[in-house]
């Protein structure tokens, strides 16, 4: 299928900035000035463009015969001059030390989960992931990726986020499988044909090859059963097409698309990794390439719990709709803050400068909404995904539309499995043959990523009876 191309995601100064920012920068040119032009009139200490100081030959044969009243009366300028100097540094210094407390404060701590990737929206804490370096020109990095963040220097050396320059969606979609039927006669205590007029759910979900990865999409299957409606969009982070995921999701009968979507070479080692983004980029893809503009775009993880009520919530949503998050960083709770059934402002632990501070299951977009903006995006930045997604479609606070009773009840949960690794066990392969059912059942564990049976690695494995372990022989042979 041929890639879709999007014009790239360019978030102008003008437009991703806080403009106090360019205020005090003004503000400290001004004084600068002012300040330096009397200065030179009064002392005769001129500045040359090389940065360093020369003193007036003249006035400094003047200096010694100097009376006291042209003392009395340098020295009160002096004082004027020390009070421009203390406020020029004080407005340097603020958003220095604003900088620093981000820089620095004990959300940049990474926690990191069992593969040793580090997930901001791990349910213990969202974490800060930009570090910030100020100098004369701009800040930069030495593993440059086209959605990493540009800091530019502002006009004196107060370096601010100006832009987040991003490349189009443009990788190679890879579908591994599809189908647009919906095999399910009955819906809840209803046939399919009830609900022929409700627009579509687009259900997105990112997964990644994980012994806890069938388990969990079954699961997710099984509340999906139950949502009229429904296109199921799995993203799976591998090279190639899983087989078995194949038959499982088109075992269930909802209408659905499975496309491989690895996450790029690139970032398979940064700490944190960009995880599930190159997966929701490519279910982007999908949609523009078939020209979808009618019903609701979700981002549904294989391992968030949902209220069935939530979809009922989403599916009318005109621009974007919000609803609280469970289980979230410290405060266990994100999502916004309703006044008068209008948002006006988020609660979320991990603030860090986003002006959406909102987790990937905390909202809804319309179709239609979002077709109006060609430049949407989501960028391989870990912990900024959302914010940035939402500023790529020029969101408004006062478009959001609260749901959840004005986001009053929770109806989806960040909860999360403890992940391990595949475990392997020592069975000899003369066992696995039709004698008993273990060589059919580890050969279906070791096709979901689960467990695998082996001659040399791995526990050996225990066989017991009335509790009392035997050989393999003993029960096998």
């Amino acid at each position: 299928m041929p890639s879709a191309h999007y014009q790239p995601l360019e978030l102008r100064a003008d437009h991703d900035h806080n403009d106090d920012d360019d205020d005090v920068v003004d503000l400290i040119e001004h004084l600068d000035a002012e300040h330096h032009e009397r200065w030179t009139s009064e002392t005769g200490v001129q500045s040359q463009s090389n940065g360093r100081i020369r003193y007036h030959p003249q006035l400094a044969d003047e200096l010694p015969s100097m009376g006291g009243s042209m003392a009395a009366s340098r020295y009160g300028r002096a004082g004027n001059s020390g009070f421009r100097r203390f406020v020029y540094i004080m407005l340097i210094l603020l958003p220095v030390c604003f900088l620093i407390y981000f820089v620095i404060s004990p959300q940049s701590q990474d926690s990191e989960d069992a593969d040793g990737d580090v997930d901001p929206h791990n349910g213990i804490g969202k974490r800060r992931h930009i570090k910030l370096s100020l100098t004369t020109t701009r800040l930069t990095t030495a593993d440059y990726h086209p959605f990493h963040a540009t800091i530019i220097a502002s006009k004196s050396t107060h370096g601010s986020i100006r832009s987040m320059m991003g490349h189009a969606l443009n990788e190679s979609l890879h579908i591994c499988s599809e189908s647009h039927e919906d095999r399910r006669l009955y819906i809840g205590d209803k046939p399919r044909s009830a609900y022929a007029q409700l627009p579509v759910i687009y259900f997105v979900t990112p997964t990644y090859p994980r012994r806890e990865q069938i388990p969990e999409l079954t699961r997710l299957a099984y509340t999906l059963l139950h949502v009229p409606r429904l296109h199921w969009l799995v993203a799976n982070d591998r090279e190639g097409c899983d087989t078995f995921l194949d038959a499982q999701i088109n075992g269930f009968g909802i209408p659905y698309t499975h496309m491989a979507s690895p996450m790029p070479s690139e970032f398979r080692k940064a700490k944190p990794a960009p995880r599930g983004v190159a997966n929701r980029r490519a279910a982007l893809q999908w949609l523009h390439q078939h020209n979808l503009t009618n019903g609701v775009l979700y981002f549904g993880d294989d391992d968030n719990t949902y209220d069935l009520r939530l979809f009922s919530e989403i599916r009318h949503t005109q621009r974007v709709s919000m609803f609280p998050v469970g289980l979230i960083a410290e405060y266990a709770i994100s999502g916004p803050v309703v006044r008068e059934g209008k948002v006006v402002a988020f609660l979320d632990s991990w603030v860090a400068g986003r002006r959406w501070p909102v987790d990937m299951a905390g909202f809804a977009v319309s179709l239609s909404y979002m077709a109006q903006y060609p430049n949407v995006n989501m960028p391989y930045k870990p912990g900024y995904e959302e914010d940035l997604f939402l500023r790529s479609i020029g969101l408004h606070i006062d478009q959001i539309e609260p749901r959840g009773n004005n986001c009053t009840e929770i109806l989806v949960w960040h909860t999360q499995t403890k992940n391990k690794k595949s475990a392997v066990v020592r069975l000899e392969n003369r066992y696995m043959d039709e004698r008993s059912n273990l060589g059919a059942l580890f050969r279906l564990l070791e096709q979901m990523g689960v467990a695998r049976a082996s001659e040399s690695e791995g526990l050996v494995a225990t066989i017991s009876k009335n509790g009392k372990s035997k050989s393999h022989a003993y029960f096998l042979s």
